[in-house]
């Protein structure tokens, strides 16, 4: 082990800084995070650093720096470009065996500067030893997105309930075993949501009670790449007991859930397997009820015609706490990687989302003309079954035979298909076309063969009108 880590206490002690430049500047904004009392000597400052120092919060000392400066601090950083003055910083330092780091020069440092990660109280330093600087900082990129943001509060909660822990829980087993319990329940949980004052609650209730209580989490999974799941949503997924997941979740995705967490599958799908809606809110209530930490996985958004906000009623009714992480709609992701912006100063201003589950018929018929106006992109969600009746109500209603229509199926997927032809061919372009599909109609759609990018990108023209490309790589221009 060439340097032995070490956190150091530096609130209220003298830091010397030689250097006033950039990089200076950096150094000192950390050593000011931790309450150092900085002493810089330089000829000049950055402009932020003349400003620290007209707001009294470092001290100016010198223009010119003399062994004098380090006898009375803690630590000495040389932060400048002249060589012949580090090399002077660092021998004086050596001599009055002070701490020292020269930067950018290893072999004139006792100490060196380690990628942070700040979730104070808790911190995690690493360092490559100076060997290489720039892996240590993608490590530490990594483990940031592995970090929740609340771990300092929880931190710092459990630190103000240490010592009643500790003076109830008399061994050091059964107070692993508390900690443990709490770290991976709702008390997390509750930090997680910000709700402090419930967390605490929770804190002392497991203690005082021995309190047994559940938590879901409703997660949206995004359209399927597993790359698009959100960052919390990964965090959630990988700590979770149980999961309740929809057909529309990728096996990308479910690979990434925690590996010996209860797998639920409570997916529908048209014309297949449907898990009532009302089982699945029971399952949940269930498992919450059991004092798991449930996920509840849907793919896309899950209040983007999800049913999200239903099950989030039950489990409001029977005072079950639970959070909701966003995920990335199919109407986003899918045209995204298909290469259709949703608006275009030039094609459409305004865009519209719904189901194809839907009534027609003369009823709707104020709701279809709105659906039916041009500059307007129309995305329209599982909609492949009902694709003859969109087309008839949407010509119907005003919208133009040959108004650019594309269908998306599997979108962001590996195996991702999209047939683009007009809407008057609509009923033509669902036919044998994979599912899950998303129906794009608006003038936008013509910019796939420009923009498409997702994929090989194979263009065919002049197909008979009704001809699907049966490669999930190939586009097919249909009519």
């Amino acid at each position: 082990m060439e340097y032995f880590p070490v956190f150091a206490q530096l609130t209220a002690r003298p830091v010397l800084v030689v250097g006033g430049g950039d990089i200076a500047e950096r150094k000192i904004k950390l050593l000011l995070k931790a309450g150092a009392e900085v002493r810089v000597v330089a000829h000049t400052l950055t402009d932020t650093l003349h400003q620290l120092y007209s707001q009294h919060r470092i001290e100016w000392i010198a223009k010119e720096f003399t062994a004098d400066h380090i006898r009375t601090v803690f630590l000495v950083i040389a932060a400048t470009n002249d060589e012949v003055l580090n090399q002077r910083v660092y021998l004086s330092a050596q001599q009055q065996y002070k701490l020292v780091n020269v930067v950018d020069d290893q072999a004139r440092c006792s100490f060196i500067f380690p990628s942070i990660i700040d979730r104070n109280p808790i911190q995690i330093a690493i360092s490559s030893g100076g060997k290489a600087p720039v892996l240590a900082r993608l490590l530490r990129e990594k483990l940031e997105s592995l970090l929740p943001q609340h771990l300092g509060a929880m931190a710092t909660l459990s630190g103000q309930w240490r010592a009643r822990v500790k003076h109830k829980l008399k061994t050091i087993t059964e107070r692993r075993r508390f900690w443990e319990k709490l770290f991976n329940g709702r008390f997390d949980q509750l930090l997680k949501n910000h709700q402090y004052q419930q967390a605490e609650q929770e804190l002392e209730q497991q203690l005082d009670q021995d309190y047994q209580g559940g938590f879901v989490s409703l997660v949206g999974a995004g359209p399927g790449d597993a790359g698009l799941l959100t960052l919390k949503g990964l965090q959630e997924i990988q700590q979770a007991d149980v999961v309740l997941y929809d057909a529309l979740v990728s096996e990308e995705i479910l690979d990434l859930v925690r590996r010996d967490a209860q797998l639920v599958y409570v997916g529908k799908r048209a014309n297949g397997s449907c898990i009532s809606q009302e089982t699945t809110n029971q399952l949940l209530v269930q498992y919450a009820q059991q004092g798991k930490r449930v996920v509840r996985l849907k793919g896309g958004d899950p209040f983007v015609f999800g049913r999200g906000g239903e099950e989030l009623e039950v489990l409001t009714e029977q005072g079950i706490p639970f959070s909701v992480v966003p995920g990335i709609t199919a109407g986003i992701g899918a045209t995204a990687y298909a290469g259709i912006p949703l608006t275009h100063r030039d094609y459409a201003q305004s865009v519209v989302f719904v189901t194809g589950h839907r009534k027609t018929g003369v009823e709707d018929k104020h709701e279809w003309q709105s659906l039916a106006r041009s500059k307007q992109t129309l995305v329209i969600y599982m909609g492949t079954l009902k694709a003859p009746d969109i087309a008839t109500c949407l010509l119907r209603y005003g919208r133009a035979a040959d108004t650019p229509v594309a269908v998306i199926a599997q979108g962001t997927q590996v195996t991702q298909k999209t047939v683009v032809g007009t809407l008057a061919e609509l009923p033509a372009l669902v036919k044998n076309m994979p599912t899950p599909a998303l129906i794009v109609v608006g003038e936008v759609v013509k910019l796939h063969d420009h923009l498409a990018w997702f994929g090989e990108q194979t263009v065919l023209n002049n197909l008979p009108t009704g001809d699907v490309v049966s490669n999930p790589k190939e586009v097919a221009y249909v009519g």
